[in-house]
């Protein structure tokens, strides 16, 4: 087994990464302290934008058959993903006004970091070549990455409506007269 020494570019890429990774999560783990306003009728949006850039990536790319059985199954893995994530998710009724307010769960922002190690690993694993053993192809791991994201995006964006439509009726019935 040869072991090949990174190339010293190539560990200033990975530190840089790393960098802006750290950079970002920790202005948006900032921002998740906060309770932002929650809209039912706009939670479709990012969904139904993921759906239709999955379709037309599907439509021009479509994978081999038993790639489409694969993305079925990450589909469904990403909607249970999602599923949990939105789970997560704080979800508050003002009891006078009636409105929604959510704040996103620390939790939450860790599945999508796994999500983000799960890709770089596979990345890096079929940059190397360790790929070939397994019968991966670039265009297949992207395929299912997509469909993952999409599960993960509408259960996500489901488990809240369904959540926060709840609660906003009950906190309707319980309005004093």
């Amino acid at each position: 087994m040869q072991v090949h020494a990174a190339h010293p570019n190539q560990w200033i890429s990975y530190a840089i990464t790393a960098v802006i990774v750290v950079v970002v999560l920790a202005l948006r783990m900032r921002g998740m302290s906060r309770m932002r306003r929650l809209r039912l009728e706009t939670l479709w949006v990012v969904p139904a934008i993921y759906a239709a850039f999955a379709a037309v990536m599907f439509y021009e790319f479509p994978p081999s058959p038993l790639g489409w059985l694969v993305c079925a199954v990450a589909l469904f893995a990403g909607a249970a993903i999602g599923w949990q994530r939105g789970k997560l998710m704080h979800i508050h009724v003002d009891p006078e006004t009636h409105r929604l307010d959510q704040r996103a769960s620390p939790a939450a922002m860790l599945f999508i970091v796994v999500l983000i190690a799960v890709r770089f690993g596979a990345r890096e694993m079929l940059a190397s070549g360790a790929g070939a053993s397994f019968h991966l192809s670039t265009m297949l791991v992207t395929d299912v990455l997509i469909a993952l994201a999409l599960g993960l995006f509408a259960a996500t964006r489901l488990e809240m409506y369904l959540r926060a439509k709840r609660l906003l009726e009950e906190a309707r019935a319980t309005r004093p007269a």
